[in-house]
């Protein structure tokens, strides 16, 4: 009996041990590595935040190039329609050089569309860039 009783203390000195170092281990889990995971964490929402910005000014500026692309397809339009009643007129003659002038009747005041500043969403000190202030 006294084995076997032994045997058992033996037994409860190892279960002991085993449940206090996983005590310490979760301790340091959580005084240690749980504040570095959180640190981490703040810090790739802020790299989120970013992307997320960065994909909005993809956005933006994509929608401003369909809009410059349209208006240069409207712009080669009107200005090959020109081109081609010029050609019609004149038998389509040897123009090369005319063609690369425009007459001022058919010329039309273009207005620039108000578009984006790069400098507004990338500032001269921002991080990173080649401007960058210290």
């Amino acid at each position: 009996m006294e084995e076997t009783i032994d045997d058992l203390l033996g037994r409860l000195d190892e279960f002991c041990g085993i449940t206090e170092a996983i005590r310490s281990d979760t301790s340091e889990i959580l005084d240690e590595t749980i504040p570095l995971i959180k640190d981490k964490v703040m810090e790739m929402n802020h790299i989120y935040a970013k992307v997320d910005k960065l994909e909005a000014f993809v956005k933006m500026v994509a929608h401003h190039v369909s809009f410059l692309e349209e208006q240069v397809l409207e712009a080669e339009k009107s200005h090959g329609t020109f081109l081609n009643t010029v050609c019609k007129l004149f038998q389509c003659a040897t123009i090369s050089s005319f063609k690369n002038r425009h007459p001022l009747s058919a010329a039309r005041p273009y207005d620039l569309p108000k578009l984006y500043r790069t400098e507004d969403f990338f500032p001269m000190n921002y991080v990173g860039t080649k401007y960058q202030k210290n």
